[in-house]
């Protein structure tokens, strides 16, 4: 089962998303929160898997949350669900480290999916949010902008898994969770608009970073 917890303050988007997902036979809603102060607190006790996350909320906004999960090496994948296509609001919330990246008028099947490929360790953009992560910061001679979106720890990920270590082997040697490493792989693959642990290899190699 795919532990998720819906972060949103609107009550009725929460009961409207718990409802739908809660048909899924995979899918299993652990919680709610109304803010990033509650959904933080949340994530330490309940532990879910994805955190369904808005940007704009009373107190701690989403990105405010998802940087703080990060710095306390949550497992926890973050996708961003909501209104705003708005450069100011999708640029620091990638580069906070949401796995993925949906407007709220998204099909639910699209929901559904996203969460699957998320707890998968992938990651997944709103096809509109891709392309200005790429115009903005993954276009040809742009390079240094794409690794300032790696924080510390995901650039020493990024390094093992050029030298071809498995998650278990990272985890190992950097002394964390198997699952938190498989986080920063997939954040990793996000962040930089590659689809494999290959591709993040090669990147690694040409760029000097392995």
């Amino acid at each position: 089962m795919i532990r998720v917890l819906i972060a949103d303050d609107h009550a009725v988007v929460r009961q409207g998303l718990r409802t739908f997902l809660e048909l899924q036979d995979d899918i299993d809603v652990v919680g709610e929160a109304e803010d990033g102060e509650q959904a933080l607190e949340a994530v330490a006790a309940l532990e879910p898997d994805v955190v369904l996350m808005d940007l704009v909320m009373p107190g701690l906004g989403g990105v405010g949350a998802i940087e703080r999960l990060r710095e306390r090496g949550s497992p926890a994948r973050v996708i961003v669900l909501t209104s705003f296509l708005d450069e100011d609001k999708v640029l620091p919330a990638v580069r906070a480290g949401a796995a993925g990246y949906l407007l709220k008028d998204a099909a639910p099947a699209e929901l559904v999916r996203a969460i699957r490929i998320v707890d998968g360790g992938e990651a997944l953009l709103h096809p509109a949010v891709a392309a200005r992560v790429l115009r903005e910061v993954v276009e040809d001679g742009d390079r240094a902008q794409r690794h300032q979106l790696l924080t510390p720890r995901e650039r020493e990920v990024l390094a093992l898994v050029a030298r071809g270590r498995a998650n278990k082997a990272i985890a190992f040697e950097l002394g964390v969770a198997e699952k938190t490493v498989k986080t920063h792989v997939g954040n990793i693959l996000g962040k930089l608009g590659l689809s494999d642990r290959t591709q993040a290899a090669l990147y690694a190699v040409r760029e000097g970073l392995g």
